[in-house]
């Protein structure tokens, strides 16, 4: 009885000790990414709590979680079975923020200046209700049946697509939403963010403010090999710098989005491994440090905030667009922007359209050739802050596709040989991208 007492107590004690070091350190990440997300889907989409546990919180262990929102002080607190107390506040201008103890809710802080433009234009082009159109270069029929197809049939969690929008020499011609989605909806594109960041250097470029073949503007980095990295290698994550994405499990990619005060440092801080130009690896934490660089052109906080906006999101129309801070005020340009479909659509338009945006160049033409040619370490799947189709990694779909992606496959597919852009947002990577887009191609007769 004695040896079974031991054996038992021996067993709980590899249990407990398994628990704390494999599991404990994800508590503080499971508590962080659930306050951060009901934060963010309630405040800026008006979700209920129940919606955003049984929806956008699907990710595994995220259950254990238990959340409260505070509505009429603007945060959420989540804990693990009482444990790790996490807190994402609410800030009008600046979206959801994942907040540690030391940070100061009571301090002021700037807001972007929003300039809503408006446009009497029909949408994409402008704010108005699409004008219907009928393409006899269109089936139409195949063409529904193929969005309908996107959406899981009723009582199925398969496919998990939100929201489906395809644009067509500059019309809307199809558009659906799951139950609960709508036009109005924002949604979290996650790494889609990241191509807008990108397009800013392009849009300085145009300016004559930048030079992105120049050495990154980073002092930190002048006394060793890093002061060889340019812009335009962190534009292309071929910088050389160490970096582990891996959402698995804790990386360097979830301690920076749920731990990180100033998500801008994050990649700053790590060494070079390979030498510049040589290595492509994809990093968020190399997105948030092109957003860092980018704060550092501006002369005052006030102008940077603003840039973003009055420079493209506000100019094209993209008024549902926010992007949101991290605690010291930084874009979280790798992750964190909430947009509508319908204007996540009017970005890839803008790339379809070379930079130009009704008469005016956004950035110079050069541009959009630039984000879409394969970064030569990438094997055709990557350019500069756009994935592509060069390497035919879908196979039935045009290899001058590029395209914006973020987790959970929300996607910007822009295909400048057949006018066209086509959006899908959801909760599934596991969906059929290939099959989807070579149905809807299909339906434009030749």
């Amino acid at each position: 009885m004695k040896n079974i007492l031991r054996a038992f107590a021996v067993l709980i004690l590899i249990v407990l000790v398994y628990l704390r070091i494999a599991i404990y350190p994800q508590l503080d990440l499971l508590s962080g990414f659930s306050a951060k997300s009901v934060a963010s889907g309630h405040f800026i989409d008006g979700r209920s709590l129940e919606t955003i546990q049984l929806g956008d919180n699907n990710l595994p262990k995220v259950n254990w979680v238990s959340n409260k929102i505070n509505d009429s002080e603007k945060f959420v607190t989540s804990t693990v079975y009482g444990l790790k107390e996490r807190k994402a506040i609410y800030r009008e201008g600046l979206g959801a923020t994942l907040i540690d103890d030391d940070f100061d809710v009571t301090k002021s802080y700037e807001v972007p200046k929003r300039r809503f433009i408006k446009n009497s234009r029909p949408y994409p082009l402008g704010n108005n209700e699409p004008k219907d159109t009928i393409f006899t270069t269109i089936d139409y029929n195949k063409l529904h049946d193929a969005v309908d197809d996107a959406f899981d049939k009723k009582d199925e969690k398969n496919k998990r697509t939100r929201s489906v929008v395809v644009l067509y020499k500059d019309h809307l011609i199809a558009e659906k939403y799951a139950t609960g989605f709508n036009k109005n909806s924002r949604i979290l594109g996650w790494s889609m963010t990241k191509s807008i960041t990108g397009t800013f250097f392009g849009i300085l470029q145009h300016q004559g403010k930048i030079n992105i073949m120049k050495p990154a503007p980073i002092k930190e980095w002048q006394n060793d090999q890093r002061k060889n990295i340019t812009i335009n290698d962190l534009l292309h994550m071929n910088s050389g710098l160490e970096w582990e994405e891996e959402y698995t499990k804790i990386c360097d990619a979830t301690q920076m989005l749920f731990q990180a005060e100033d998500m801008s440092r994050c990649q700053l801080e790590k060494p070079a491994v390979f030498k510049p130009n040589t290595h492509w690896n994809y990093s968020s934490g190399t997105t948030n440090l092109l957003s860092g660089i980018l704060r550092k052109q501006f002369k005052s906080h006030q102008e940077y905030l603003d840039f973003w906006y009055a420079s493209l999101i506000d100019k094209i129309g993209m008024n549902s667009m926010i992007v949101e801070t991290d605690m010291k005020g930084n874009f979280v340009g790798s992750s964190y922007g909430w947009a509508t479909t319908r204007d996540w659509a009017k970005f890839g338009l803008l790339y379809l359209h070379k930079g130009n945006w009704n008469g005016e160049q956004i950035f110079d033409e050069s541009w959009a050739k630039y984000v879409a040619t394969p970064t030569n370490t990438s094997n055709g799947r990557y350019g500069a802050q756009f994935w592509l189709n060069a390497g035919g990694y879908f196979p039935n779909v045009p290899k001058d596709m590029y395209y914006c992606s973020g987790f959970q496959g929300q996607m910007i597919f822009i295909i400048p040989s057949l006018d066209l852009v086509i959006v899908r947002m959801g909760l599934s990577e596991e969906f059929d991208f290939n099959k989807f887009l070579k149905e809807v191609t299909a339906c434009l007769k030749k």
